[in-house]
C-alpha cells in the first residue's frame, strides 16, 4: 500500500517560497496548507496552533507542518524564522499551487494540488515539533535552501531539490526507524531470535522490543504464528540443533549451549519431544557424508 502511494507520488521536492523572516511580534491568521511548511526558530519565541493544538517554540527549535493542516502562526517576540514552503512529491500541476493565505480553510477546489503527507507516504506519525538527530547540520541545510531558492539557475535549482531531500531524509532517519516495529508487525522476530539464539530471551525482552505489554504481545504473537513466543523460540532452537547434529562434529553439550538450552538434559528433553528421537539418534540417522 505504501509502495503504491510512493509510485503514484514520486519524491521530487519543489521549493515554492522561502525567506529569512525577520519580524517584530507578529501573527498570521488561520489557514489550511496545500504544501509543507518547515520553519527554524533562529531567534525569539513563537506560538503555533496546528490542528487546534498549541505548540511553543524557542530559539534553536524546528517546526514541520504537513499538508492539510489547519495553522495559526504567532511570533510572541522579535523573531528570526527562516522557512520554506515546499512540495515533497511531484505534481504536474505544482506550478499552479501556492502558499495559502489567511482565511483559506476550505480547499476543496484545490484538492488536485494537495500534497500527500509524510504520515501517508511512510506510515509514520511525524510530529510538528521535530527533534532532528543532527540539528546543526539541518539548520545549515535549511539556510542553504533559503539562499539557493532565490536563484533561477537550473543547476542551483537542482541543488535546492537535493538539499530539501536531505532535510526530509534527516527527519525520516530520526522518526522512521522507531516505526519499523509497529505494534502489529513481527517481521523482526526471525532475525532477532536467530541473532540471539544462544542467549536467554525472556518474554519481557520480546514485548519490550515490540513496545507492547507482555499480555498484549503474547496474544498478538499467537494470532500471527499460531503458537506462543516460547514455543516458537524452542522450535527455532531445535531446528538449529538438527542442522548442527547433521553437519558438524560438535559435542551434544556444545550444541545445547549454542542453541540456547539450559543444559544437556533440557536439550535432550525438548529435542525428543519435537522430533521423536534423541539428539544422538538424530545424529546417527542424519549425519552428512559430505
Amino acid at each position: 500500500m505504501l509502495n503504491e502511494l510512493l509510485k503514484q507520488h514520486p519524491i521530487v521536492p519543489f521549493v515554492r517560497q522561502s525567506e529569512f523572516a525577520v519580524r517584530k511580534p507578529w501573527s498570521y491568521p488561520e489557514r489550511r496548507l496545500l504544501d509543507y511548511l518547515f520553519v527554524y526558530i533562529q531567534e525569539g519565541t513563537c506560538c503555533f496552533w496546528v490542528d487546534h493544538k498549541k505548540y511553543m517554540f524557542q530559539a534553536g527549535q524546528f517546526c514541520l507542518v504537513q499538508p492539510g493542516s489547519l495553522l495559526i502562526l504567532e511570533g510572541l517576540t522579535n523573531t528570526v524564522t527562516p522557512y520554506i514552503h515546499f512540495d515533497l512529491c511531484y505534481n504536474s500541476e505544482r506550478e499552479q499551487s501556492f502558499p495559502t493565505r489567511p482565511g483559506q480553510i476550505d480547499l476543496s477546489a484545490y484538492m488536485n494540488l494537495m500534497q500527500p503527507t509524510i504520515n501517508d507516504l511512510y506510515g509514520i506519525q511525524m510530529p510538528v515539533h521535530v527533534h532532528p538527530s543532527n540539528p546543526s547540520k539541518l539548520k545549515e541545510t535549511l539556510f542553504q535552501v533559503v539562499e539557493y531558492s532565490q536563484q533561477q539557475d537550473p543547476l542551483i535549482q537542482l541543488k535546492t531539490q537535493h538539499l530539501v531531500t536531505e532535510i526530509i531524509i534527516s527527519l525520516l532517519e530520526t522518526y522512521y526507524q522507531a516505526a519499523q516495529t509497529p505494534v502489529h508487525s513481527f517481521n523482526w522476530i526471525t532475525s532477532y531470535f536467530s541473532n540471539h539464539l544462544s542467549e536467554p530471551i525472556s518474554l519481557e525482552d520480546m514485548a519490550n522490543r515490540a513496545s507492547l505489554s507482555i499480555s498484549r504481545f503474547s496474544f498478538m504473537f499467537k494470532q500471527r504464528y499460531g503458537i506462543s513466543p516460547h514455543q516458537y523460540l524452542i522450535n527455532m532452537r531445535v531446528n538449529h540443533a538438527k542442522e548442527l547434529l547433521a553437519n558438524t562434529e560438535l559435542s551434544l553439550e556444545s550444541i545445547a549451549l549454542y542453541c540456547g538450552f539450559a543444559d544437556l538434559h533440557h536439550f535432550s528433553k525438548m529435542f525428543k519431544k519435537r522430533t521423536g528421537s534423541t539428539p544422538g539418534e538424530h545424529r546417527k540417522t542424519n549425519k552428512s557424508t559430505i
